[in-house]
């Protein structure tokens, strides 16, 4: 989901969006022009053209900026015509340095025009990138409506740490992952393209919640670890929070592992109920060397009605700018009759707005409805 348009504030100063902003030094040169030529003759306000091209250059490109120089120019040499001081050198040196920095802007403008192309073609494969990785959610899986928000705590930034995933199985359920990888930058990238090509190489395969988890956990370990030395190993800690849910078709329950992770959301009516599991495991990337065993599976009643709602820590953890957390628990369930996808856009907006548009931590939430009947079995997204 993009940010809502009034938390946009760059677009108010793109040419596109505000045309209007021209009429500023036109005015200008406008005014000095008549105020220069009225005025008595020892007050010259010509060099005040100077401001025409340098204010064009914070909003327009360079050919507007080359035209809002050349009719500053004009603008001069009237000036001086009129006053029958053209010839003098006085006007003339005024002339040439209006003309020097009218070229100066037209080359900012240049160079800027050219970084931001290259910005808007770093930022297209950067979506592209995250389109492959963080896939969408689909909409309908069995009887489940699903939608999921991510929003990164760097405002050009389109992935981060934080990840969800969901698959399919033969056994009729859905399976989902939500989790946190350790870090920022290019390394929790890397890691959570891992953890996700983990999750939908086996998440449809495996028949077990557990067994799930420790491949999870072994996939990640793996391929964190091959590569370094056993000194690096001990020093070097990565790992993910994570919870993985199994939840049926034809059963009113959520079937749950939670790996260090906040605990998922019921919401009932107006009622919220934390899915807080008797034993929280180790993270994924720490407790999959403990075997099957180490993992139990939790259930809770999930049913037609319920929403669920699962969460990273950058939801919980965003303060506002006087340090109070985001009251993610008390604005929740006034968002219950809700779709899913309403529902976050709500929070979406709620929590930017506590926030000043600011995050400090990567941010990712999953909503999800338990509706009283399947989709149509001939829907081929089934």
């Amino acid at each position: 989901m993009a940010l809502p348009a009034w938390l946009d504030v760059r677009r108010l100063w793109q040419p596109a969006h505000a045309p209007a902003l021209l009429v500023i030094p036109i005015a200008l040169i406008v005014t000095v022009c008549v105020v220069d030529v009225l005025a008595p003759p020892h007050i010259h306000l010509g060099p005040l053209l100077v401001a025409a091209p340098a204010i064009t250059v914070a909003f327009a490109g360079a050919r507007t900026t080359a035209a809002m120089g050349a009719l500053a120019v004009a603008a001069q040499v009237l000036i001086g015509v009129l006053r029958g001081v053209a010839g003098t050198a006085n006007v003339q040196a005024q002339i040439a340095a209006l003309i020097v920095v009218s070229a100066v802007c037209v080359t900012v403008c240049v160079v800027r025009d050219r970084r931001e192309q290259q910005l808007h073609q770093v930022r297209s494969v950067a979506e592209a990138a995250q389109r492959v990785l963080l896939q969408p959610l689909p909409a309908r899986a069995g009887p489940l409506r699903i939608a999921g928000l991510y929003i990164p705590a760097e405002a050009e930034a389109e992935l981060g740490g934080d990840l969800y995933a969901a698959a399919r199985t033969a056994h009729h359920s859905t399976r989902l992952l939500i989790g946190d990888v350790r870090g920022s930058g290019l390394s929790a990238i890397s890691n959570t393209a891992l953890l996700l090509g983990a999750f939908r190489a086996a998440a449809h395969r495996q028949a077990t919640l557990p067994r799930l988890a420790v491949h999870l956990d072994a996939a990640f370990r793996w391929d964190t670890r091959q590569w370094r030395s056993p000194t690096e190993q001990d020093t070097v800690e990565d790992f993910a929070t994570a919870v993985l849910l199994d939840i049926p078709d034809n059963d009113p329950v959520v079937h749950l592992i939670s790996c260090g992770h906040p605990p998922p959301l019921i919401l009932r009516g107006n009622r919220l109920i934390p899915l807080v599991p008797e034993a929280s495991h180790l993270p994924i990337g720490f407790g999959g060397a403990f075997g099957i065993a180490n993992y139990v599976i939790q259930t809770f009643p999930f049913e037609v009605g319920d929403l669920l709602l699962l969460y990273t820590d950058g939801v919980i953890e965003a303060r506002s700018a006087d340090g109070r957390f985001y009251p993610f628990t008390e604005r929740a369930p006034q968002w219950t009759t809700d779709d899913p996808d309403e529902l976050l856009r709500h929070l979406q907006a709620d929590l930017l707005a506590h926030v000043d548009a600011h995050l400090d931590d990567d941010a990712a939430v999953v909503a999800i409805r338990r509706t009283a009947s399947d989709p149509p079995p001939s829907d081929p997204a089934l």
